[in-house]
């Protein structure tokens, strides 16, 4: 088995004195110079541990409930009740009876499609062992495999009801920020899924992040920044397009921006991002991450809905109000 952190190319090598050697390549005849930056003990580095977080909230007897696990609660509730205020606007996919019933089946969704997207995308030598694939309390979700879940789901769905499956997922991605927001807090509060060494101010050093007796080096909190990217600009985005632009009426138009959008965001933080130590050969072979990989087919798919969206506008019969919509 590998070592975690050994031998990254053009990237950087740890010392026993908790130092970070980082080999920058230079141009000419000298063939580059090592240099030797202080990131595990450079003071002003926010430690981890003193930010008092801990994965669970409260654990009464054999139940426990983590903040993992309300930040898909909040996800879905919250997505929910904004997915009734869109439902509430002229020319919507559907009525608000039907939110009950798409929740549930976007919900099922995201638990399934996110395990086996995990399990398929990155750590397939589950299938040898097909009970681990059940213990979700162990960790392991994909977003990638979530919305391809989640995407089936809405089809199933649409199907039922004879409704519009491309207009319902504009509708449903606008909602998405909020399970993406909370979701990369909660990563961020376990302390997982961190980021590369850096000596930046806002750096923090997580611990157990490298073998002992190596020291731990400060690193890019990646969680919060694509908390801040995926959360945050994407749902600013996405309500501008909904609220101040006629978008909703080009099909496609609204899940095209998320796709590209939340592909974009992911696909640049990767960079700071330390990637699944399982993949690491991967990484390193191919030069990019496996999460960088999966969202080149959806920036392509996004910008493909986006392009396209204004040749399947028509006229729409809202749901919600009185006037047609053109």
């Amino acid at each position: 088995m590998s070592r975690p952190f050994a031998g990254r190319a053009r990237s950087a090598s740890f010392s026993p004195l908790g130092l970070v050697v980082l080999r920058h390549y230079g141009g000419g005849n000298d063939g580059g110079k090592a240099l030797i930056q202080y990131l595990a003990a450079a003071p002003g580095h926010i430690r981890f541990a003193d930010l008092g977080l801990h994965p669970e909230i409260f654990s009464i007897g054999f139940f426990t409930l983590r903040w993992y696990s309300l930040a898909y609660i909040s996800g879905i509730v919250l997505g929910w009740w904004y997915l009734l205020k869109l439902l509430a606007q002229p020319g919507a996919p559907m009525a608000k009876r039907h939110a009950d019933d798409l929740v549930f089946y976007a919900t099922l969704g995201i638990i399934l499609g996110g395990r086996l997207g995990y399990v398929i995308f990155y750590a397939p030598e589950m299938f040898l062992h097909p009970l681990m694939i059940l213990k979700l309390w162990d960790g392991g979700m994909s977003f990638h495999g979530g919305v391809i879940g989640t995407s089936l789901g809405i089809i199933l769905f649409a199907r039922k009801h004879r409704l519009d499956w491309l207009r319902i997922h504009d509708f449903v991605a606008c909602c998405v920020p909020f399970g993406l927001f909370f979701g990369r807090l909660a990563n961020f509060v376990n302390g997982e899924l961190w980021g590369k060494p850096s000596d930046v101010p806002w750096a923090i050093v997580f611990p157990r992040t490298v073998p002992f007796p190596l020291v731990d080096p400060a690193r890019h909190p990646s969680q919060l920044y694509e908390a801040g990217l995926e959360g945050l600009l994407l749902f600013a985005i996405l309500w501008f397009a909904f609220w101040r632009t006629k978008a909703r009426y080009d099909p496609g138009k609204l899940v095209g921006l998320f796709l590209t959008g939340y592909g974009l965001a992911r696909f640049t933080v990767e960079f700071f991002r330390e990637p699944d130590s399982q993949l690491r050969a991967f990484a390193e072979a191919t030069g990019l991450h496996m999460g960088q990989w999966l969202c080149v087919p959806m920036i392509a798919g996004g910008v493909f809905l986006i392009a396209t969206s204004a040749r399947r506008r028509r006229r729409v019969e809202p749901f919600a109000g009185t006037e047609s919509v053109a």
